[in-house]
């Protein structure tokens, strides 16, 4: 058997795997679990916005490109230096977490490509940061409406990153640190204080006022009450309840000597033995 006519087989053969081995990058990719994919068709249509490669393993042809998103939650933190309301100098520390949309990542690539967080993210946090603070005083944002600063920044960061043309979802954002200068933070700490001292005095009024108002109500009930009582002692009255006490004392066993119409306003006078 002539094993020469199967040679230029052969050659063919293993000339096609090694061109299949050299371009296996370009054949065949593999996506994880937190990534997203999109296709740009060289000679074809382009940009596949609304096919997104899901994870796993997926084939290719050599001239198109494939656009990778990890989907999974990302995190940005930012130290930036702002203006309050009254041009005061403040140094704030935020911190952003957020992830792409997945079934949108053509159109984010089209607009931004795949460094959208430092062309997207990063600016509008900024710029939501800066607007928001400038509308507040340095005091307001240290101590008494930090929370709300917090809010406002991240329900007006969440709706510019989150709208048709960004499309990227805000998790959360948290004010990490807020540095002011030290005269100012000294005097804001001072003024706080003072206004706790003031607060804890006026409990302390209010209380002894209460206490005063308590006492004043149970004196003129009290007063109140002795007027119906004397009012209501008659000498008839207490001359009746003379006789029944008398009585009472008469039918005791304990000797006693008994002087009748002795006593005031005629009543008996007892003398006991003890």
């Amino acid at each position: 058997m002539d094993n020469k006519k199967f040679l230029p087989f052969l050659v063919i053969i293993v000339v096609g795997l090694f061109i299949i081995i050299s371009l296996s990058s370009s054949l065949f990719y593999t996506l994880g679990p937190s990534e997203r994919g999109v296709m740009f068709y060289k000679f074809g249509s382009g940009l596949d916005k609304e096919n997104i490669m899901g994870p796993g393993f997926h084939t290719k042809a050599p001239w198109n490109t494939i656009y990778t998103f990890d989907v999974s939650e990302n995190k940005v933190e930012e130290a930036m230096d702002v203006l309050d309301k009254s041009g005061l100098s403040i140094s704030v520390d935020v911190s952003v977490r957020f992830s792409p949309i997945p079934s949108r990542i053509g159109y984010i690539q089209e607009t931004f490509q795949q460094d959208y967080i430092n062309r997207l993210v990063i600016p509008e946090v900024r710029s939501s940061v800066r607007q928001v603070m400038g509308r507040f005083t340095a005091e307001e944002i240290y101590s008494t409406k930090r929370s709300e600063v917090e809010t406002a920044i991240k329900s007006e960061t969440e709706a510019v990153l989150g709208n048709k043309n960004n499309n990227v979802q805000m998790k959360a954002l948290l004010i990490r640190s807020i540095n002011l200068p030290a005269q100012i933070k000294q005097a804001i700490e001072n003024k706080l204080q003072q206004e706790q001292e003031a607060l804890a005095y006026q409990f302390r009024l209010d209380k002894e006022k209460s206490e005063a108002e308590r006492k004043r109500i149970a004196a003129e009930g009290e007063a109140a009450a002795n007027k119906i009582i004397n009012n209501s002692l008659t000498p008839e009255l207490l001359k009746m309840r003379g006789i029944e006490a008398t009585t009472e004392l008469s039918q005791s066993p304990n000797s006693k000597v008994i002087v009748i119409g002795s006593g005031k306003d005629g009543l008996p006078l007892i003398l006991g033995n003890n």
